[in-house]
Order: structure tokens, then sequence, then C-alpha cells
């Protein structure tokens, strides 16, 4: 490492003309700049300068010497210049995964940072697991809910409000429920990974609750598969606004107890790290918050 530090000092030398000069540029007084030179032809042998008082001449192998010195300064510079690129403008592949019912939210999430920037490309991992972020080499993980310990750093992104419904023919079959102790009648969708019961609590119009247990007729762990199931007319749900607004707007989906309403679900940003993040990183958190808070349903 001295002898590249010495090879610096040596093509600012050439650089500039003099040891005064390259001294001055390089903030160091010119007897350290003496100094440097000349441990770098002690330790090679060679003499790369012919020293006078008028001046400093190169010798046929300081010359050479100096094209190959200033080569590894620039490449220096270069790669300085990248590391201050990948600091402010996002670039290189960003490696992200989400939970499947979120990953209709990355397109309209991301997909302007990804017009902006052509040097940024995207791998998304799409699965309701949680997907180990250093194993499988994550920079953004999008997750829901309660996280677990560790020693990943969670950035709170929004609340998605929670809200039940269920299809209009169910509805028609079934009955609208007038108060929540009627919901324990009903044919019930849960998401859960295990167990086959639900745990809610309501909150009503003056802000009195209401804690409900319901039993699932069907249980799965895929809000997708569950949001399909409510539309086909199995059941209600307890879904996320954002997730059925379209199905809600277009008739598909209604609300039940719409004057009742849930805890809303904390939507979280998660990184393997929390210094240094590369701008692709930075960017995207800031694009998908951004997203979410134009999107019904979510609170920022």
């Amino acid at each position: 490492m001295d002898d590249l530090r010495r090879m610096a000092v040596f093509a600012a030398v050439v650089q500039h003309g003099s040891m005064s000069a390259a001294a001055q540029a390089l903030r160091m007084s010119t007897s350290a700049v003496s100094q440097q030179v000349r441990l770098l032809e002690q330790g090679s042998g060679v003499t790369l300068l012919h020293r006078s008082t008028r001046k400093l001449s190169l010798t046929d192998t300081g010359a050479r010497f100096a094209e190959h010195c200033h080569a590894m300064v620039s490449a220096a510079a270069q790669a300085n210049a990248q590391l201050a690129l990948a600091h402010d403008a996002p670039s290189g592949e960003l490696r992200m995964s989400a939970p499947v019912g979120f990953a209709r939210h990355i397109a309209p999430g991301l997909g302007p940072l990804l017009a902006a920037h052509p040097g940024l490309t995207l791998r998304l991992l799409v699965d309701d697991a949680l997907i180990n972020l250093v194993d499988a080499r994550i920079d953004l993980a999008l997750r829901a809910g309660r996280l677990p310990d560790s020693s990943w750093v969670a950035q709170r992104l929004c609340d998605f409000d929670w809200i039940l419904c269920a299809s209009p023919d169910y509805l028609r079959r079934h009955g609208e429920p007038g108060t929540p102790a009627e919901l324990v009648q009903h044919q019930w969708l849960v998401g859960s990974r295990e167990g086959s019961g639900l745990q809610i609590e309501l909150i009503g119009p003056a802000g009195e609750r209401e804690p409900l247990r319901v039993d699932a007729r069907i249980a799965s762990n895929n809000q997708l598969s569950l949001e399909q199931m409510c539309v086909a007319g199995l059941g209600v749900g307890m879904l996320t606004h954002p997730d059925v607004h379209e199905a809600l707007q277009a008739g598909r989906l209604k609300r039940v107890l719409p004057q009742w309403r849930l805890p809303p679900g904390p939507v979280w940003a998660v990184t393997p790290q929390r210094e240094n993040q590369p701008a692709k990183v930075r960017h995207a958190i800031e694009a998908m918050r951004a997203y979410f808070a134009a999107t019904p349903g979510t609170r920022v």
C-alpha cells in the first residue's frame, strides 16, 4: 500500500512539473513529497528523476514508469466516480422480495423509477415465506404485519386498512350481518398458516371495541387466494383495502359492516443493513412510499 501511495505522489510530481507544485496539489509539504519519491527509488533501485536546482527531468525508466502511475491514478479516480454514482443515482440489479399478495403493487410502485433510470434492473422474488435476506442476497423486502425479531432493519412505509368484505352473491344467499355478533354465523375465509380460527377486534362508530372469534371454513396463508375465493362467493374475508379496491369499485365485492373498522396493518421495507444503503435501495424505498401514499386504503 505504501508503494501505491508513492506511485500516486510520483504521478503528481510528473503531472505538475515540480515537487513544490505537487505538494500544493496533494496538500503535503515539499519535503514529504521528496521523501516519498526518494523511498520509491530506493525500493526499486532505479533512478526515476534527474534533479537540478532549476528543474526536474525524467529518466527513460522514469518516463515509462510515469505512464503506468498515471493509469493507476486514473483508474482509482474512475473507481471513486463509480462509488459516487452508486451513492447518488440508482443503477445495477435491485434484488427485491415480496409476498404474493404484494406483487401487484411492485409494477405501479417501481415503474416510474425503472423508466427514469435505464441502468437499474429488477429481480423480484415473490414468496409468502419469510426469505432470508442474506442467503438470497435480497437488497429490499416488503413485509406486512408484525415482524419477527432479527438483525435486519425495518422502515415503516404505511399502514393498510383491513376491511371485511364478501361478494354480493354470497350476501344475497346468506344475508348481510347487521351487528358484529351476527358475523359468527357466517362462513369465513381466514388468512392463517396454522389453525382454523381468527381473533379480531372491531372498532365501532363511537370508538367502542368488540372482540370476536370466528371459525374458518377455508384457511390459507395466501391473501391473493383468499381474495379470489371471496370474489367467488365462498364466504366473508378480512382483506386489505388496497388489494380489493378495484374489486369493490367493480362491484365484485361489497364491504360488510362498513360502519365498523379494524385496526390497520403496518407495511415495512426491510433491508439487511442500515448504513451505506446504495442508491437503488434508497430510491426504491422512496418510490414505494410515494406510491402507497397515493393508494386508496393506506395511511402514511
